[in-house]
């Protein structure tokens, strides 16, 4: 299986969006700043995820996520109440 996936920053209120053949590994080394790209935000939570079969199924998906602003949008609507909005004091 392959895995698209949606992290938050505990420390902010950053995202990232990936795909991974390994969702716990990939989740660790995020976590563990072996990710250039997620590094200096750890730590990180998993807040949503989709699997699919095909490995191009995933990458297609995650492509569609990170340059496509409207699918962005919808599933940031989707997944509104898990994230973590940090209150305007």
């Amino acid at each position: 299986m392959y895995y698209v996936y949606f992290l938050q920053s505990k420390k902010s209120e950053a995202t990232y969006i990936g795909f991974t053949g390994n969702l716990k590994l990939r989740l660790i080394q995020h976590n563990e700043g072996l990710s250039y790209s997620t590094k200096n935000s750890t730590p990180w939570e998993l807040i949503y995820y989709e699997a699919y079969k095909s490995r191009k199924d995933a990458m297609r998906r995650e492509r569609m996520l990170k340059y496509d602003g409207r699918a962005k949008v919808m599933l940031n609507k989707k997944i509104e109440d898990s994230l973590c909005k940090k209150s305007a004091a």
